[in-house]
């Protein structure tokens, strides 16, 4: 990563960088706060950055006669168990607490009913049998009985998301290119997914994975509002002046690119892509 000189705010510099995708490398640049700042707050430009990945991803796709069928009201997808690195948890709970009062109360009811209902299916049990951390077939068998619950994201409102803009990086992860009518059990059907070069939320578990010494580093966003009870606050695990922080991010990126890590640890949404495959 390079200074690519002040900006005109002197609380903002640009630097430019360069992150391993595939076989080659994505130019980018960002402008990051020039003072103390910590990794959750950096999570604008990593949200960013991984639209941009995408987006190549999705016009490659395109242009090879398989574009991306996902489509707002397809929420098929938005049943599954979906992995929420610490720091998205700790930026979300921050975007909730800034809403009306009657809007927080409404997600609350929404987040307990999703829990009690994955409770009598019998999933929230074998969440907490961290068997599945370890063991692939469990981890699949964990996604597959997630999905069947058929319990949707507290988040999700007339099958769209409702916090797409900041939705969760292994959200934005999640592309498809087959009928959209196929996801509605990707256990069964063969839908076709679609394998990014790389995955920024893998990066994001890792910084999680060593500042809570577990095996995933991330929270099943379902347990979002338990999480809060916490009272964590992970961004201060990662911080210092802009420039710092972001090129500990990009350190950590290239790792996991090295490493090509993507284990049933990392994210149980694998499994619903393993199915997809």
């Amino acid at each position: 990563m390079t200074d690519a000189g002040n900006s005109t705010d002197s609380h903002f510099v640009r630097a430019t960088f360069s992150i391993p995708v595939g076989e080659g490398a994505l130019q980018a640049s960002a402008q990051l706060p020039a003072g103390n700042t910590t990794l959750t707050q950096l999570l604008p430009i990593i949200q960013n950055l991984e639209n941009a990945i995408v987006g190549k991803v999705a016009e490659e796709a395109a242009q090879a006669g398989r574009p991306i069928s996902c489509r707002a009201g397809c929420g098929a997808c938005c049943r599954q168990m979906v992995p929420v690195s610490l720091f998205e948890a700790e930026a979300l709970i921050e975007w909730m607490q800034s809403l009306p009062e009657e809007r927080q109360t409404d997600l609350a009811e929404r987040f307990h009913r999703a829990l009690l209902a994955l409770r009598d299916a019998g999933v929230i049990d074998s969440i907490l049998d961290e068997r599945w951390t370890l063991e692939e077939e469990r981890a699949t068998q964990l996604a597959i009985d997630y999905f069947r619950a058929g319990v949707p994201c507290p988040f999700l409102e007339d099958e769209s998301c409702s916090i797409h803009p900041i939705r969760p990086l292994s959200c934005r992860e999640y592309l498809v290119t087959s009928p959209p009518a196929l996801c509605q059990d990707p256990s069964v059907h063969q839908v076709a997914g679609v394998q990014l070069p790389l995955k920024l939320s893998r990066a994001m578990f890792a910084f999680g994975q060593r500042m809570e010494h577990d095996r995933r580093g991330w929270v099943p966003l379902v347990f979002l509002m338990a999480w809060r009870k916490s009272g964590a606050k992970p961004g201060d695990f990662v911080s210092g002046s802009g420039e710092e922080v972001f090129r500990k991010f990009l350190e950590q990126v290239a790792s996991v690119a090295r490493s090509g890590d993507d284990s049933n640890t990392e994210s149980t949404r694998a499994a619903g892509e393993k199915s997809a495959r």
